[in-house]
């Protein structure tokens, strides 16, 4: 199928043949005929499947061949609703790339900035709202927005905004929207209360799965690296030295480690910057701008940037901290090999992060690829979990500190002999070098 097929108007196909799309992603193909149809979604679709552009061109398809009647001010037609300020900017950009034939006013909406500029917008009329709902909200509340006569209302990566607390705000806001709206949810997963939320606000939906955040894309290699917690920030240093890479993003699991990462990268003379939900919004706004323009190469990151950041070449994910969250792997890992292209993904794992490391394997499905960083130490294979007979001998042997394992480890900075371990294999950790301010 082709995008002519899809009965799209032809303004979008121009913008659309203009971005260089020539056939539909499954996302695409699979929803926006429902969509035309004005049929109610529930999506499930993890980012990088092209959904942004699965919802934005049959909402401006229907703008623009159902025109407002005459009105001295615009009236907000369309509202999306995002999870994060990053993943509502590039929203909006799309609908501003495949709209561009049309004219259409668009606001984007989102806190930690300066309300009067998005203020002024909004007096003036606009079409098209993409917005995080907590601005939204206090905007509304003010009587700044309005979105009572919304025809369309999309709720992008809902279980991320259920995560981030959002739901009660979400709620508020649709109850302000017209009950004759059409409504797009979609979630990378689907827990019970985004079920639930659909069951509130969707009426006979059209079932839509592609992708499911289960999912690894086939274009990214994976492997993992088994280090100690103290060899960390060398061991990513010589990884990054050692590889040939364009841009590369580092996941870290707190905002004080993306920090600290960023720093010493830096010092050593990579070039580095940090991006987290405590930076304010023009910082990270300029962070990512420089690594899509690859003046930074390299960006490290909580999971605030494992959704919504469509940035092209990343051609490398690191995941310096395991994720204790095994969906987040995949999002994380689905930041390269995007659109045909090919990536790269690795993990650093140490021993007290083999049972995150096990659930990813579970989750995906697959086993992933054991590989050794030349001049650092992993943890020594285990003959066999210990019986339990103390609380002490219990909690050490999980700590992978067993004393009938100690005999067996490796010195500081050899590499173990021998045929790569498994993970069922794995367990202790070799002799403790002198803790770094990395080391937890």
């Amino acid at each position: 199928m082709t995008f002519d097929e899809l009965g799209l108007c032809e303004p979008i196909l121009r913008a659309v043949a203009e971005e260089g799309y020539t056939t539909p992603t499954p996302i695409q193909e699979a929803a926006i005929p429902h969509v035309l149809a004005g049929k109610d979604i529930l999506g499930t679709a993890q980012t990088g499947t092209g959904k942004t552009a699965a919802f934005a061109l049959p909402i401006l398809h229907h703008l623009i061949t159902n025109p407002p009647q005459p009105s001295p001010r615009r009236r907000t037609r369309a509202l999306i609703l995002t999870p994060t300020r990053e993943l509502a900017i590039q929203v909006a950009e799309s609908f501003a790339n495949y709209g561009k034939y049309a004219q259409f006013k668009i606001a984007v909406l989102y806190g930690g900035v300066n309300q009067n500029p998005q203020i002024t917008l909004l007096i003036h009329g606009v079409d098209i709202i993409v917005a995080t709902p907590g601005r939204l909200l206090d905007l509304m509340d003010q009587g700044w927005a309005d979105v009572k006569r919304a025809e369309k209302l999309v709720l992008d990566e809902a279980d991320n905004m259920l995560d981030m607390g959002f739901i009660a705000d979400i709620r508020k806001i649709i109850a302000r929207t017209p009950q004759w709206r059409q409504t797009l949810l979609f979630s990378a997963t689907m827990p019970q209360e985004i079920r639930r939320l659909a069951n509130e606000i969707l009426t006979d939906p059209v079932e839509v799965s592609v992708a499911p955040v289960s999912s690894a894309a086939d274009t990214v290699e994976q492997s993992v690296y088994f280090v100690n917690a103290e060899d960390k920030p060398a061991a990513l240093l010589e990884y990054l030295q050692s590889t040939q890479r364009e841009r590369t993003l580092v996941f870290t699991r707190t905002k004080q480690g993306a920090d600290r990462v960023a720093q010493y990268l830096t010092r050593a003379g990579v070039r580095a910057g940090s991006l987290h939900s405590d930076k304010m919004q023009s910082v990270r706004l300029q962070i990512v701008e420089r690594f899509k323009s690859g003046e930074l190469p390299l960006v490290v990151a909580t999971d605030i940037a494992a959704r919504g950041l469509d940035i092209d070449n990343v051609s490398h994910v690191v995941n310096y901290d395991v994720p204790h969250v095994a969906e987040n792997y995949v999002h994380r890992i689905g930041r390269t090999g995007r659109a045909g292209a090919t990536g790269v993904a690795v993990s650093f794992c140490e021993p007290r992060e083999l049972r995150h490391l096990r659930a990813i394997q579970r989750l995906i499905r697959q086993e992933i690829r054991v590989a050794e960083l030349p001049g650092f130490t992993k943890p020594v294979r285990s003959e066999g979990r210990p019986a339990r007979q103390n609380r002490s001998t219990s909690r050490k042997a999980a700590e992978g500190q067993n004393p009938a394992n100690r005999s067996s480890s490796s010195s500081t900075n050899t590499a173990v002999a021998g045929p790569q371990p498994t993970l069922g294999q794995l367990g202790g950790r070799s002799r403790r070098r002198k803790r770094t301010p990395f080391a937890r």
